[in-house]
């Protein structure tokens, strides 16, 4: 495994109204937003974006492959990945062809980021049974780990229909397309991903941060106990943030928006209103929100390093569908102030 600690983006290209406007951009408009901020970000440094996928009115990424397909033509080095796939209610053959497909269009860049997923709307859309949430990730994990290892597979399982030796095509550029397992706290996902020895992608987007250490310890020991070596398995913290020149000036920016988000989502799942003080509250250096300056985000990223020793950072740039050029600064100091900081300091950690 590299040394090179890798930052980047994530984002689900969001279509809510402005909070202060009530206007809503286009679709079409959101996604030339997403193109720009892609080669920006390979431009400023960065290593990876990932993108997710919904079916809900307030995000454009139903097919998140199709729109990291048209990125992978504007761009070079850049990684380009699901945040997350949801995997239960899709079939692993086709999600494997679709990101063997947009690996050889970018020349082995491809990452799939597998998930249960954090919303439910694609289970009745695609006709799956919510009371088989586990059940439809476990064995839709299984096939896609076989379909990684061998062109011709033999695989039966209780959800799809067997297959019997067939060719499963294209192959990708990487020999393993890699897979990451993104959990957002549940023990059992954490140790699945240690036992099949695959990279942990861990959300951390509430709470104190530092309660998540004994996720990742568990990780480390449970892939040990499954024969695996910790040391060559990578852990990413994926965590909500924005970044400006003035820390007064990010948060003020960024709260309308967070504000918006999270009470909609909130209504559904009965959690109270967030408040200012909330928000503020989870900026400061122990809370999970990564909102301030340049120094600031560096700060919290190394403080975490040092508690998860993690390989990854990944931050959704705002939360809502915030200005495009507020959205495209902030990267610009992402790339350009965080990234040297923050990659300066670990390789220094580990000399």
């Amino acid at each position: 495994m590299s040394n090179h600690f890798e930052l980047g983006l994530y984002t689900f290209a969001e279509l809510t109204p402005d909070p202060r406007t009530g206007q809503r951009i286009s679709p079409a408009q959101r996604l030339q937003y997403f193109f720009e901020r892609v080669e920006l970000a390979e431009q400023v440094g960065l290593d990876v974006i990932g993108l997710g996928e919904h079916h809900r009115p307030d995000f454009v990424s139903s097919a998140p492959e199709v729109i990291l397909a048209a990125a992978a033509a504007r761009t070079q080095t850049i990684r380009l990945s699901s945040a997350v796939t949801v995997l239960s209610s899709d079939d692993p053959v086709r999600v494997f062809q679709r990101f063997a497909t947009l690996d050889l269009i970018s020349n082995g860049r491809a990452e799939i980021m597998a998930g249960r997923g954090s919303f439910i709307e694609s289970f009745p859309l695609f006709g799956y049974d919510l009371k088989d949430y586990d059940d439809l990730f476990a064995e839709k994990l299984d096939l896609l780990l076989h379909l990684r290892e061998s062109e011709h597979i033999t695989w039966s399982g209780r959800h799809r229909p067997s297959l019997d030796g067939q060719g499963v095509y294209p192959r990708p550029v990487q020999n393993k397309l890699p897979v990451w397992i993104a959990v957002g706290g549940t023990p059992q996902s954490v140790v699945r991903a240690a036992a099949l020895g695959l990279p942990l992608a861990l959300a951390i987007i509430g709470g104190f941060p530092e309660q998540f250490a004994p996720l990742v310890d568990l990780y480390h020991r449970a892939a040990a106990q499954a024969g695996h070596d910790p040391a060559q398995l990578a852990v990413s913290i994926n965590s909500h943030g924005f970044i400006a020149d003035d820390r007064q000036q990010a948060l003020d920016a960024a709260f309308p928006y967070f504000e918006q988000t999270m009470n909609k989502i909130g209504r559904e799942r009965g959690w109270p209103p967030m408040t200012r003080a909330q928000f503020d509250a989870s900026t400061a250096l122990r809370g999970a929100n990564f909102i301030g300056t340049p120094a600031d985000i560096a700060e919290k990223i190394l403080w975490q390093h040092e508690i998860f020793g993690h390989q990854r950072f990944l931050l959704m740039m705002g939360v809502g569908t915030m200005p495009h050029q507020q959205v495209m600064h902030a990267i610009e100091l992402f790339g350009t102030k965080v990234a040297p900081l923050v990659r300066a300091e670990i390789a220094r950690r580990q000399a």
